[in-house]
């Protein structure tokens, strides 16, 4: 891996879009610092320190590289992209002109990507409104007494709403820009950014709460994850495919043969990404609800993160969400009529039907084994840390090497690597005349 970095700054034009892509990274990363108008950072500070990264904000606090909690511009980070994305690519399933705008091509793609910046804004006015209300009325941090918001005024509250809004909006411009210029998917390389930038202080946290020989565990405890999602996520099952040969005017063409990678992790980090987003409904009514009788209850089973009901629950859910999610990505129809359209055929299985069911028969199995690694992956840092600690900081230990954070980065890293291998290999290529 460090080979193929010091060969890419090697390279001219390679060498431009690393440097391009640092460039937004540092600029993206000054903006996750950068204050929102109206709020006391001195007072948000103290906040932050007393109430750590436990309760119903860690997990999306993580995402933003820190900079939820800070109240600072970028605050709302690339979740709500994340979330239109995400709610398109359900409605392409319910809604047949989104499904007829998916299938047209790249310009059908170009419509449904501005349609989800526009649902981009509306959730980010959506999630700014409720974190600033939040922070007027002293819900944010719980416990915390003091005032972050200097003035409540109605005029300094639309400035910070404003100023949310126009964070997300700005980093999803710069996402688009990695993607055109850089190196890299954008959006997900700023997630990772967001996760690695807030990743050593939760380490640095966790040696301070539970000490030297609990953070020895812990590093122990990841670094047996990671290497077992980096296996698991480099393992596909490769379906063998045969073109007969055909003639079409005076050319033969046909007469290959190829395969389709069907990957273990079919649905990637977005099972895990659905459920922590649903179990943090019922803490975050409880936020706006804590006088209620039922507020109490879920903020004991929701809020550690090592309850056993917490824990199955999550299990279920990132199972449930692993089909769902390959069900409405992979076809096995459209996967098959296209193969029996260009004369493609699976061998000892005849076109059409048939390999529409050999198909499906071979996802249900792989996406079986795929579910319960994502379930195993996200529950296993909260049964390692809830044998050593309870609490706040086995919530804290979670979000640190919960199963989102370390897929996000062990995926992205992986992915990253492979393009600037990939676009290494083209500049070594030999004409045909050398």
């Amino acid at each position: 891996m460090l080979k193929a970095f010091v060969q890419a700054f090697r390279t001219p034009d390679l060498r431009g879009k690393l440097l391009f892509t640092l460039g937004i990274i540092v600029l993206f990363r000054a903006g996750s610092v950068l204050p929102t108008p109206g709020i006391d950072v001195p007072a948000v500070q103290q906040c932050v320190d007393q109430a750590g990264n436990s309760g119903v904000y860690g997990m999306l606090n993580l995402f933003s590289g820190g900079a939820l909690l800070q109240m600072s511009v970028f605050a709302l980070g690339i979740i709500p992209y994340i979330t239109a994305a995400i709610i398109f690519q359900l409605l392409s399933v319910v809604i047949p002109k989104v499904e007829a705008l998916r299938k047209e091509g790249q310009s059908g793609q170009a419509q449904i990507t501005q349609y989800t910046r526009y649902l981009t804004v509306g959730l980010a006015t959506l999630q700014a409104t409720t974190i600033v209300s939040l922070a007027q009325s002293g819900n944010l941090f719980p416990g915390c007494n003091q005032e972050i918001v200097v003035n409540t005024a109605l005029f300094t509250t639309i400035i910070m709403v404003v100023t949310m809004i126009a964070g997300t909006t700005l980093i999803m411009w710069l996402g688009e820009l990695i993607t055109d210029r850089g190196v890299g998917n954008g959006m997900s390389l700023l997630i990772f950014t967001q996760i690695v930038a807030a990743f050593p202080g939760m380490l640095w946290g966790i040696q301070e709460s539970a000490g030297w020989a609990i953070f020895g565990i812990v590093i122990v405890v990841g670094l047996v994850v990671v290497t077992l999602i980096v296996f698991i996520e480099q393992a596909q099952r490769r379906i063998p495919v045969q073109y007969a040969k055909r003639m079409v005017g005076r050319r033969m063409y046909g007469g290959s043969s190829t395969y389709i990678p069907l990957k273990i992790n079919q649905a990637g980090v977005i099972p895990v990404i659905f459920a922590s987003s649903l179990l943090y409904v019922p803490m975050l009514g409880a936020q706006f609800n804590q006088e209620a009788g039922w507020a109490a209850w879920v903020t004991r089973i929701f809020q550690s993160g090592s309850h056993p009901i917490y824990v199955t629950a999550f299990f279920l859910l990132v199972v449930g969400f692993t089909f769902f999610y390959v069900s409405i990505t992979f076809n096995p129809k459209d996967i098959a009529d296209n193969m029996k359209k260009y004369g493609g055929f699976v061998p000892g299985i005849r076109a059409g039907r048939p390999t529409e069911e050999y198909l499906s028969y071979v996802l249900n199995r792989i996406t079986s084994v795929g579910a319960v690694y994502l379930g195993l992956v996200a529950m296993l840092p909260l049964i390692a840390f809830g044998l050593f600690v309870s609490g706040d900081q086995a919530q804290q230990f979670n979000n640190a090497f919960g199963g989102a954070s370390l897929l996000i980065m062990v995926g992205v890293g992986l992915n990253t690597v492979q393009q600037i291998e990939s676009q290494l290999q083209q500049h070594h290529y030999e004409g045909f005349l050398r």
